[in-house]
C-alpha cells in the first residue's frame, strides 16, 4: 500500500459529511388528570435498550457527565411529580370511595361507624363508640330480660278449691220462653277458692274463665269471678256465687229430680265443676310479661239433705296447667 499525500487525505476530510452529536433521550411525563391506563404508556425515549440510560445493562463513556446534566436532574424532578400525582390521585379516589359507602342505604356508614373509621390509623370516631354502646346495651338488656323471664316460670301460682256451699235446689214444672212445657231447674251455690302468689320479685294479675256447673253435658249454672291482683308472697280466698235459675232441662234432665216434686227421698245429684285460672305478670314493666294458666275439674255430688254445708273437695278436684 502507497501512503497517502497530504492532498488525498484534504480531499476525503471534505467529501465526507460530518458525524452528528449523539442524540439524548427525550422523556415524555403525562398530567395527573389522565386516567390510569394513561400512565402505562408514558414512554422514556430511545428505541433500543441500549439507547435508554435506565437500562441495567447500558454503559455510555460520557455516562457520569450525562448523570450530572441539567437533563437528569428534570428526568428525576419529572418522575417525583409523577409519583405525587399518583398519590394524589389515589388518595382521592379512597375518599370519594369511602364517602360513596358512608351514603349507601346498606352500607357499613348505616350503623354509624363505617370499617375505614376503624381501619384508619388515627383515633376511632365518637359514633364508633356510641354504635357500640347501643348494641352493647341492646343485647345485655335482651339478656337480662330472659334471665328475668326463664325465673318468673318458676313461680306458678298455687290455687285449690277449697269447697262449694249450695245454698238451694229446687226442680219443678214449667215452660220456656218458646212456651215448650218442661222441666225447670234452679240452683244457688257458692265456690270457695284460695290463691296465692309465691313469686318474690312480682305481682300478678288474676282473671278466670266462668265457673260452670254441668250435670252430664248439660249446663245449669254459671258464675263469674271478678279480676284482682295479687301482690307478691301473698295470697286470698275467692268466693264466687254460681247458679241458674229457671233452666229448661228438656230431655237432658230426665234423671234430675228434687223433693219438693215428687215429696221422696233427698235428691243425690252427681255434678262437675270446671274453670280456668289466668294469671298475667309484669315482670319487667310490659317489656317482660310471664302467663299462668291453671285449668281445674271438680267431681261432686249435691245432696239435697245437705243444703248449705260445705262440701269439701280436698280430694276431688284436677289440676292441670
Amino acid at each position: 500500500m502507497h501512503a497517502k499525500t497530504d492532498s488525498e487525505v484534504t480531499s476525503l476530510a471534505a467529501s465526507s459529511p460530518p458525524r452528528s452529536p449523539p442524540r439524548r433521550p427525550i422523556y415524555y411525563v403525562m398530567s395527573p388528570t389522565h386516567s390510569h391506563h394513561d400512565v402505562d404508556r408514558v414512554s422514556l425515549g430511545g428505541s433500543s435498550p441500549g439507547a435508554s440510560p435506565l437500562h441495567p445493562h447500558y454503559h455510555h463513556p460520557h455516562h457520569h457527565r450525562y448523570a450530572s446534566s441539567p437533563i437528569h436532574h428534570s428526568r428525576e424532578s419529572s418522575t417525583t411529580r409523577l409519583s405525587a400525582s399518583l398519590k394524589y390521585t389515589s388518595s382521592s379516589w379512597r375518599k370519594l370511595h369511602n364517602h360513596t359507602e358512608g351514603h349507601h342505604p346498606g352500607g357499613a356508614a348505616s350503623s354509624g361507624c363505617s370499617d375505614s373509621d376503624v381501619e384508619d390509623d388515627g383515633p376511632i370516631p365518637v359514633r364508633c363508640y356510641v354504635a357500640w354502646f347501643v348494641l352493647g346495651f341492646i343485647l345485655l338488656f335482651t339478656l337480662f330480660s330472659l334471665i328475668l323471664w326463664g325465673a318468673s316460670k318458676s313461680y306458678k301460682p298455687d290455687i285449690f278449691v277449697k269447697g262449694v256451699v249450695f245454698r238451694s235446689y229446687d226442680i219443678h214444672a214449667g215452660t220456656d220462653l218458646t212456651g215448650v212445657p218442661t222441666k225447670m231447674l234452679s240452683i244457688n251455690s257458692t265456690v270457695r277458692i284460695a290463691f296465692r302468689n309465691p313469686a318474690t320479685f312480682f305481682g300478678v294479675h288474676v282473671s278466670s274463665t266462668p265457673l260452670e256447673i254441668y250435670f252430664s253435658d248439660l249446663k245449669i249454672a254459671t258464675g263469674y269471678m271478678k279480676e284482682f291482683y295479687q301482690s307478691r308472697k301473698s295470697g286470698r280466698t275467692v268466693a264466687v256465687a254460681v247458679g241458674g235459675s229457671q233452666v229448661p232441662l228438656y230431655g237432658g234432665g230426665t234423671g234430675l229430680r228434687s223433693r219438693t216434686e215428687d215429696g221422696g227421698a233427698p235428691a243425690v245429684v252427681p255434678l262437675e265443676l270446671s274453670f280456668t285460672i289466668r294469671a298475667r305478670a309484669y315482670v319487667l314493666g310490659h317489656l317482660v310479661r310471664s302467663k299462668f294458666y291453671r285449668h281445674v275439674r271438680c267431681s261432686l255430688s249435691l245432696r239435697e239433705d245437705r243444703l248449705d254445708k260445705p262440701l269439701r273437695l280436698a280430694h276431688d278436684c284436677d289440676y292441670r296447667d
